[in-house]
């Protein structure tokens, strides 16, 4: 059974307050124990999308690069570069956007490095012979650092149900090309009596796989599977694509966190934010109304335990949603109608952590 340990939100004074919540919770879960004096230590954080709000606030991981410091280690910021058009697609834009968000000198101290590079396409290839993969393409920086820390944003998701460690270490660090691989089976289709014509979908198409004639029509032959049509519809004419496909993807994203993990052992540790759960990820160019109340924080050496503990924790809660959502066992769930345990039940299966846990709660 693997310890996870918690941190509540709550204070009434300066020495309760969140940056000393992050240090008593660094300090109490080892996490100083993932890297040696003089290691380059991998942040892996999401910088968040243009327009989106509710990302993981600059503050928090800064935070946690300045434990990482004093601790002898070498932090840097990072993440890899995302599939579909946006305000991330290279390293320019990558950069840009993480210092508009505040990520960047003086808010911390920490340098920003993509992972694979200007266009995404530096990656190094790790065997992992598992299911749906031989090897997989991670970002090099990835590779190339002494430890991982991953900092992450627990919030919902449409394609996996939610997004947390597993999915912030395992899509987070694919290449382009990773990416790609990771959504190959996933095919949107188009509701045509809900589309309206308006071709946002296809203005956001990296693929140029949607044309108006005069509603959307997806050419299945060209489309990549990065699900960016179905965030651009404001209309619900897209869906996702099948559901045995979803599960799919969450299973691919856990081999590609495997593929990272396996390379370091020991020397990567998981600090969860459970903080602004939104339906969606923060790669959305805008914010939907939290449906959660802020719970805390998570630590843990133990990638299945924290991602089983954080939807534990917030599907406990009394959603500040209406209708079957709120009143469902499992929240998480019925919100997009997607299995995500599916994430925890194949990362366990191969090993890469344990779904029980102790949740050791901390007081400061």
């Amino acid at each position: 059974m693997s310890e996870v340990f918690f941190t509540d939100f709550h204070a009434d004074r300066g020495s309760k307050n969140v940056p000393s919540k992050i240090e008593n919770l660094f300090r109490e879960s080892g996490m100083a124990s993932t890297f040696d004096k003089e290691d380059l230590v991998a942040i892996k954080t999401h910088f968040g999308e243009v327009g989106n709000t509710t990302y993981l606030r600059p503050q928090f991981v800064a935070q946690i690069a300045d434990l990482v410091s004093e601790s002898g280690g070498r932090p840097f910021l990072t993440d890899c570069n995302t599939l579909y058009l946006g305000g991330r697609a290279d390293a320019v834009n990558h950069l840009w956007t993480a210092a508009r968000h505040g990520f960047f000198p003086p808010a911390t101290r920490a340098p920003v490095i993509i992972a694979d590079g200007l266009t995404g396409q530096d990656h190094a290839e790790i065997k992992v012979d598992l299911k749906h993969f031989k090897t997989v393409k991670i970002g090099v920086a990835a590779q190339h650092a002494d430890s991982i820390i991953a900092v992450s944003h627990v919030k919902g998701h449409p394609m996996t149900g939610f997004g947390g460690a597993l999915k912030n270490v395992g899509m987070g660090f694919g290449s382009r090309a990773g990416k790609l691989a990771m959504h190959h089976n996933i095919r949107p289709k188009v509701k045509a009596k809900f589309c309206k014509g308006c071709g946002e979908c296809a203005k956001h198409c990296p693929a140029g796989a949607i044309t108006l004639s005069p509603k959307a029509r997806i050419d299945s032959s060209k489309c990549i599977g990065c699900g960016e049509c179905y965030t651009a519809c404001f209309n619900k004419a897209i869906t996702e694509g099948k559901l045995a496909d979803n599960e799919k993807l969450q299973e691919r994203i856990v081999e590609y966190a495997y593929g990272v993990i396996s390379e370091k052992k020991d020397r990567v540790g998981f600090i969860s934010f459970l903080v602004d759960f939104t339906p969606n990820c923060d790669c959305y160019n805008w914010s939907d109304a939290p449906l959660a109340p802020n719970i805390g924080i998570l630590a843990s050496k133990d990638i299945v335990a924290i991602d089983q503990a954080s939807m534990d924790l917030v599907n406990s809660q009394s959603w500040l949603s209406e209708g079957k959502v709120r009143n469902a066992k499992d929240k998480v769930r019925t919100l997009h109608g997607v299995d995500w345990t599916v994430q925890t039940r194949y990362a366990e299966s191969i090993g890469l952590g344990s779904r029980k846990y102790e949740l050791v709660k901390l007081r400061v």
